[in-house]
């Protein structure tokens, strides 16, 4: 590891002004990404604000008809967190599902985001459930924050604070994961709430999570997976083609993880 400066603000307020003020910085949420790029020296910040002291940005909240999720709340506290359970068991399972527990216990809902790993498991969910995406700035809508392969709507010096979950959504995650990593080869989400259904993929797109339109309107009609039923996958000349998987591989399973989650949402 080489020399850079390092900045662990105990506020929000503390954060703000160190993102502003210091040059070439990174912020540090979990490390789960930003510690091994640097150590590969594929990133080389002059200096990272690591935001681990901030207690504003930690904890879960039900406001309303809302989950409110701070930005810095690991994995595993979604995973277990009895609020999530109850008003939304798919996404504490999908967090449950995240890595290993070294990765579920430092790893932030805020980071994954941040980051938008092409198969990370919270961009398809949040997608899924019409998530809002809160900064130090202003809120994103889920479908307006993930813009592309470790690409975001978020602008320099921008900080997630929290994510805004609406609850009372039919909601599953299904992943065929990589059994070394446990990042989803495929990812499906799909989650239904009145007549509005959304089915996102993640792990399979060559420039990030999507959205999987034929499916959608097939289970608007019917919440049903046999509803998806003949229906054509998305095109494998749009999906990753790698040493794991082929891109028609990874189409058969789309349609496959997507029958699951929506099996698992239906059950009661």
């Amino acid at each position: 590891m080489y020399a850079f400066d390092f900045h662990r603000p105990a506020t929000l307020r503390q954060a703000n002004n160190l993102v502003g003020k210091v040059e070439d910085a990174k912020i540090l949420a979990g490390g789960q990404t930003l510690l091994p790029t640097m150590k590969q020296r594929l990133a080389s910040p002059a200096a990272v604000i690591d935001l681990s002291g901030v207690p504003e940005l930690v904890g879960i909240e039900q406001k309303g008809r809302n989950l409110v999720i701070g930005a810095m709340t690991s994995h595993a506290e979604v995973a277990s967190s009895a609020l999530v359970r109850a008003a939304l068991p798919g996404l504490a399972a999908l967090a449950a599902g995240i890595g290993d527990p070294h990765v579920r216990h430092k790893g932030t809902i805020g980071g994954s985001i941040a980051n938008n790993d092409p198969a990370a498991d919270y961009p398809a969910g949040l997608l899924a459930l019409g998530a809002t995406i809160v900064t130090n700035r202003r809120k994103i809508p889920a479908g307006d924050f993930f813009t592309g392969m470790f690409s975001t709507a978020l602008d320099e010096g921008e900080i997630i604070t929290k994510v805004i979950v609406p609850t009372g959504a039919k909601f599953a995650y299904a992943k065929f994961r990589n059994p070394a990593s446990r990042y989803a080869m495929v990812g499906v989400a799909v989650g239904k709430k009145g007549s509005s259904v959304v089915v996102a993929v993640t792990g399979a797109g060559s420039d990030g999570v999507f959205r999987w339109a034929d499916a959608e309107a097939a289970l608007g009609k019917r919440f049903n997976a046999k509803s998806l039923d003949g229906i054509k996958n998305p095109a494998a000349k749009e999906l990753n083609s790698d040493i794991h998987a082929s891109a028609e591989y990874r189409s058969h399973l789309i349609g496959v993880m997507a029958r699951r989650a929506v099996t698992a949402a239906t059950a009661k």
